[in-house]
């Protein structure tokens, strides 16, 4: 499968991520868009990712401009980073996918690159730029103020009295998250360290790994686990329990610890979040940080946040956090969505698990099928669309349809309230699977149910 570039930037296995290759979107997206003063670098931890972040540097200073190292780091922290010099961005790294893929995340001064970004990268490959840039190192000062960021908002006291657990496998983020709790007067307990690449899908979280997340919590009497996925611009959040606690439950609690007025999130997140009060003004989006991105700048509210159901959260405005103001990142970020809720906890002398438990009952539970190509699935997707006869049948033992959704893959409310919603990954070959409804258990068997079904006429 070719190297593909879209919502996600470019995406491929490492062996057709030649230097050729990288050094030709490098040169076209110095061309096709605003770069600001320089081009900050970073990677996650993948084995493949120095050597392909070599070659954006390369091209970076073959093409004239100026290169800044940062290494290994967070993708927010490297977007934070850019967007508070005016300067663009290229993360290496291929987030929660397996270690024999890899890629390239583009960000202008302003953020991520937007749908029109991509299409004139694309239409500028092939550029030949020439010049004679230069080659700096950062010395470590992204990281640095990324840390900042939270202990300013948040303060030396927010997670005092909280053991925090840190699920570190081979996340780039698994020194920080360290260091933020310590900062945040919590107590951090480091576990399982890999020097091996461990794909983990804050979304799609295996039964394997669940039981192993209760089994620390109870060994270590944990108040909470934290974790991210590989390039950190996903959270995971477990209670006591071990019970892992949903992106877009993360999502609304830190919206509400910030006072949003305006919420842009995925039409596949929880509709829990329209039932939440305070929040009268929510937009839906198809799935993928741009076009999150692309309706928290449409709209004229000012405390506007964006978030997705693998839990990233943007923030559009300088907003009030417990100690100190919180600068805008409009890209997905990890530790807001983690620090938040555990402070409200905290503050409210409650666990994770009583504060989720407070909001409006409306469950999800997601995971998908590897290894299917989108021209397997697309047609058999486009078919349930278009024909009702086809849904009903896909659908034997549901209630009727009350609602179908098609606005990014084909989503179907059912009388009483439960929801599938079935849609080709838009970064990889997979097809996803999302359940919604008033239970856990409910959700759990409608995913179970469906998943297995999709996978018996996909195989």
């Amino acid at each position: 499968m070719a190297p593909k570039f879209g919502t996600s930037g470019l995406r491929g296995l490492v062996v057709e991520l030649t230097p050729e290759l990288v050094t030709s979107y490098t040169h076209a997206f110095l061309e096709a868009c605003d770069t600001g003063s320089a081009v900050r670098i970073g990677w996650d931890l993948r084995p493949s990712s120095p050597e392909i972040a070599k070659a954006v540097i390369d091209a970076i200073a073959a093409a004239g401009g100026t290169a800044i190292e940062d290494g290994a780091l967070p993708t927010p922290a490297l977007a934070l980073a850019a967007l508070s010099e005016g300067q663009s961005a290229i993360m290496v790294t291929g987030s929660h996918i397996p270690a024999d893929r890899n890629g390239l995340k583009f960000y202008t001064p302003n953020g991520e690159i937007s749908k029109d970004d991509e299409v004139a990268i694309l239409a500028t490959l092939g550029v030949v730029a020439n010049g004679i840039g230069k080659k700096m190192n950062s010395q470590g000062e992204a990281i640095a103020a990324y840390i900042a960021r939270y202990v300013d908002g948040f303060g030396t006291d927010a997670l005092r009295g909280l053991r925090i657990g840190i699920y570190q496998h081979s996340s780039v983020a698994r020194e920080t998250m360290v260091k933020v709790v310590q900062a945040l007067g919590g107590e951090a307990v480091p576990l399982a360290w890999s020097d091996t690449f461990i794909p983990v899908d804050t979304e799609a979280v295996d039964p394997e790994t669940r039981a192993q997340l209760a089994g620390w919590c109870k060994e270590n009497n944990l108040d909470a686990l934290i974790s991210t996925d590989g390039d950190a611009d996903r959270p995971m959040v477990a209670d006591a329990t071990g019970e892992i606690v949903a992106g877009d439950v993360l999502g609304p609690l830190t919206a509400r610890l910030l006072g949003a007025e305006q919420i842009c999130t995925p039409v596949s997140s929880n509709t829990m979040v329209d039932a939440i009060p305070e929040f009268s003004d929510i937009v839906r989006t198809r799935i993928g940080s741009p076009y999150v991105i692309a309706a928290m700048e449409t709209g004229n509210v000012t405390k506007v946040v964006g978030y997705e159901a693998n839990g990233g959260f943007l923030l559009g405005y300088t907003a009030d956090g417990p100690a100190g103001s919180l600068a805008p990142l409009m890209t997905r970020d990890c530790l807001l969505p983690i620090l938040a809720p555990l402070y409200m906890a905290r503050k409210a002398g409650c666990g994770l698990a009583e504060l989720v438990a407070g909001l409006p009952s409306r469950f999800t539970a997601t995971d998908r099928l590897t290894g299917i190509a989108t021209d397997v699935s697309g047609p058999f997707l486009e078919s349930l669309c278009a024909d009702a006869v086809a849904r009903t049948a896909f659908f034997t033992g549901m209630p009727a349809e009350k609602d179908v959704d098609l606005t990014d893959g084909l989503r179907v409310t059912f009388a009483g309230g439960d929801i599938v919603h079935l849609r080709p990954s838009g970064n990889a070959p997979e097809f996803r699977c999302y359940a919604e409804s008033s239970s856990t258990e409910r959700a759990g068997k409608l995913l179970a149910m469906f998943l297995e079904k999709t996978k018996t006429l996909l195989a």
